[in-house]
């Protein structure tokens, strides 16, 4: 069972490497339990694989049901490095620009472009940033 600082999804193992664990898990929205699922086509399942570093003392196989966790703090982290940063580059460089430049496309292309190098430096990094992201499995 999860405790309140951890994030917790059911998943099922489907490779094991002396590596990583592969667990693919089945992210679903709020209203997959809903009964008028079928009727209402909002609903959503995604399937999403996991690659986890492999415990040698473990004793997993694959088609086993189990339960990976994080913690919670992971989750905010990762809410900030996605979403929060990226805004705010967004609009300090639409406000900012807005005093110096008249034309709103090139405004609005420069606000994108400064977006798009902050994530290529994300990607850049995105080594180091896998090591701080640990999952593990319950």
């Amino acid at each position: 069972m999860a405790k309140k600082n951890q994030i917790a999804h059911k998943g099922k193992i489907v490779e094991i490497t002396p590596d990583f664990t592969t667990v693919e898990i089945i992210a679903s929205s709020a209203c997959s339990s809903c009964h008028a699922k079928g009727l209402c086509g909002m609903s959503e399942e995604q399937e999403k694989i996991i690659m986890l570093p492999t415990d040698p003392y473990a004793v997993h196989a694959v088609g086993d049901e189990v339960t990976v966790m994080t913690k919670m703090s992971m989750g905010l982290k990762a809410v900030w490095i996605s979403y929060v940063v990226p805004l705010a580059i967004l609009m300090i460089l639409i406000l900012s620009l807005s005093a110096v430049i008249d034309n709103e496309f090139l405004r609005g292309g420069i606000a994108i472009a400064g977006v798009a190098v902050y994530y290529f430096f994300i990607w850049l990094f995105r080594d180091k940033l896998s090591n701080e992201f640990v999952f593990y499995i319950e």
